[in-house]
Order: C-alpha cells, then structure tokens, then sequence
C-alpha cells in the first residue's frame, strides 16, 4: 500500500517539508516519553535527542495553492503522519488508516457546507480540540476552506492559535495568504506550505496509475482540467460532467446577438442548479428524515404528535442550512463551468498570439483557433477578461444571474 503523500499529485517539495515536520512530531512524542520514563526513575539520556525535538515542526499551519492543487489532500496527509506509530505516513498502520479514511478520533474535518463557517461551529470545535488526545499522539483539526471563516469564527480560531493546547494542531486549507483569504494575525502565528497547480502529465498518470483510466483520456482529462485533479477525475469517469463541460464550450457559437446571448446566461445559470440540486439531494432527504426520525416522526405513543409539532423550529433550522449548502454547491458548479469557459479564451488567446503552448481544450482547437483569427489577440483578452471579472463578482457576492448576464453581453461584443 503507498504512504499517505502518495495522491499529493506534483508537490514535492511541499511533501518534504511535512515529512521533516511529521519526523520531528514523533521525536517530540518520543522526547516526552522519555521525560516521563525519567520522572519514574528510568534512564533520562536512552529517550532525550541532542537537538531540539520541536524543530520543524509547530501548532499551526497554513496549505495555500490553486483550486484542485490538493490542499485538503495534504492537510490530510500530514494529519494521517501525525498520527502514524511510525511517525512517517506509512499508510499501512491503524493511524494512518483511520485518519485517512475519516475515522479518527482525534482527527477532526471542518468542510464548510454553507457560504461561511460560523463562530458557534468554531467555538465547539476549538473546545473539543483543547482534550487530550485519546491516542496518545496528537489532537488535530482541519479546516478546509478557512477563508471562509467569518470575522467573529476567524476570532474564535485565532485565541486557539495564540495560546495552543500542548497536543494540538491546527491545519488551515486556503487559496492564498491574502487578508481576503485569511486574517494576517491567523497568518503570522502559521507556517505555510505553498502548493502549486500540478503539471497534466503528473494529474494524468495518478489518474492511469490509481483510477485505470487509459492513457490517452486521462491525458484529455488533466489537460480539460487544467491541473485540478478531482475535476480530471469526474471528466474521466462520468460522462454527464463531459455533457456540461460540452454544453459550456458550445457557448461561444451561440452568442448571435443580444437576445442569444441572454439566452446562454439562463441555459448556464439552469444547468448550474440542476446540478447542484443533483448534488445535494440525496442527503438532503437523509438528513430531514434522520431528524424527523429522532423527534419522534411515525411513533405512536401518546406524546409523538406533539413532540414532531414542537420540532418545527428544528426542521426550519435544517431547512435554512440546506438552502445555505444548496447555493454554495450552485456556486461551485458555476464556477467550474465559468473555468471550462476562460480556459477556450485562452486557448483563442494563445493562438492569436502564436504562443508556443499546448491548448486546454484539445477538442476545442479548431474552434479557438476560427476564435483567433475573427478577434485578434485584443479581441480574445477582452474576452477572457470578462469571464475572469465574472468569476470575481460572483465571490464578492454579486447575484449569479446578474454577473452571468453581464458576462455573456460583454463576450458578445467583445
């Protein structure tokens, strides 16, 4: 079986870095226990390292990089190395095992399902974080998406951050260090580790070794995906993502006018909820009747009908954080259409330009390149340009319809 670093696709100098500092965490625990062997009359110098044990490792870290670069992949990683009886990530040992397939008891994921993470969330987290680790090596916390902490839950966190528990570390997943990703006090008490977008060879021979698919798809697969490797996968292995993926690349031959070009801002925005409507679904349902089910849903004791009355605060609480995560998943899928649609602008791009670099969409070529020649390279920025602004107004906020609109009118025009 492979250690738990072997899916950290083109990151090799980031996987050295946790290794050293997964090294350094097991001396420590092995420094402690010698301390203790010695309080109870044992030998002090068999256990005690000549250097300091700490060295290279700390409470609080932060994995930036680029959307599929992996940063939760690697803050799971580290965490299965933390909890690794070797100390090293082996992949084979209970440690490992647990952490990565989730089970750990003292391992905890934090994925935001909503726009935010809550102060309430992050205060309960913190406080079950502080216990002392029931295996004996590290309580550890994994916050994907961290800038998505609200002002009040990035508080919460920082006071953790500021006066740590003995055993505990904190691993923080954002796109960058920036003050609008994460607050510069949370970063100036983090390490970083930057990661970087993974070459397509590199995504494509995970993809061949780890998932079988062949050779030739999943070198289209990582090329389309532009080094996000969760996204090569699901166009590797599921056709109704290579359906969308089409139906967005189809979008600049129907922008005819102005009435067509409305008409593709609906077509996109429609696609993106039935998508995410897809998504979530299924455990929407699970999660209304599990709660139904606790409050007493179908019992027929003497108190039932009452009790299932009085939950109705409950089921509006759910109701609101399903609607939450229901946009956040429409978002997402706009998103990653809205990357399909800004990766052929390239392409149109770098063909105007003659630049001498391979496509991202290679199924699209002929396409970008009729692009290319009808609007000239100014003409192909413009338009890139105007995908990329999309995207940001989306994340500032902006009304999806609105900003979708406003995109395919520009792209229009050009």
């Amino acid at each position: 079986m492979p250690d738990v670093f072997a899916d950290l696709v083109g990151q090799d100098e980031a996987v050295a870095t946790l290794r050293r500092a997964a090294a350094a965490a097991a001396a420590v625990l092995r420094h402690a226990a010698g301390d203790r062997t010695s309080a109870s009359g044992g030998n002090a110098d068999a256990g005690t390292p000549a250097t300091d044990p700490g060295a290279g490792m700390t409470h609080a870290w932060i994995f930036t990089g680029p959307p599929g670069s992996g940063r939760s992949v690697a803050a799971r990683a580290f965490a299965a190395a933390l909890q690794c009886v070797y100390g090293t990530g082996c992949g084979e040992c209970p440690g490992c095992h647990t952490t990565m397939t989730g089970t750990h008891a003292d391992v905890r994921l934090v994925v935001p399902e909503g726009l935010s993470i809550g102060v309430g969330e992050m205060r309960a987290l913190v406080l079950r974080a502080a216990s002392t680790p029931s295996g004996g090596r590290w309580q550890v916390v994994i916050i994907e998406d961290a800038d998505r902490l609200t002002e009040a839950a990035g508080n919460a966190l920082l006071k953790a951050i500021e006066e740590p528990p003995p055993r505990t570390v904190f691993l923080l997943c954002a796109p960058s260090t920036h003050p609008d990703d994460i607050s510069v006090t949370i970063r100036s008490r983090c390490r970083v580790v930057p990661l970087r977008q993974p070459p397509p060879a590199a995504v494509a021979e995970v993809l061949a070794r780890r998932d079988g698919v062949a050779p030739d798809v999943a070198q289209w697969a990582a090329a389309a995906a532009q080094g996000h490797v969760g996204r090569a996968r699901r166009l590797a292995r599921d056709p109704e993502a290579r359906k969308r993926r089409d139906a967005v690349l189809a979008v600049p031959r129907r922008l005819t006018g102005v009435g067509a070009a409305f008409d593709a801002a609906s077509a996109l925005i429609e696609a993106a909820e039935a998508e995410a409507e897809a998504s979530v679904a299924e455990s929407d349902a699970a999660e209304r009747a599990a709660l139904e089910t606790a409050l007493g849903a179908g019992g027929t004791g003497r108190g039932a009908a009452g009790a299932i009355r009085g939950a109705a605060g409950q089921l509006k609480e759910l109701e609101k954080r399903q609607k939450s995560r229901a946009t956040r998943a429409q978002r997402d899928a706009l998103d990653r259409a809205l990357v399909d649609l800004a990766g052929f602008y390239r392409d149109a791009l770098t063909m105007a330009l003659r630049a001498p670099v391979a496509p991202v969409h290679t199924d699209t070529a002929e396409v970008a390149a009729a692009g290319a020649q009808k609007w000239d390279a100014e003409g192909a920025l413009r338009r890139l340009e105007a995908v990329l602004a999309c995207r940001a107004a989306i994340e500032a906020n902006v009304k999806p319809r609105i900003a979708v609109e406003a995109m395919m009118l520009a792209l229009w025009k050009g």
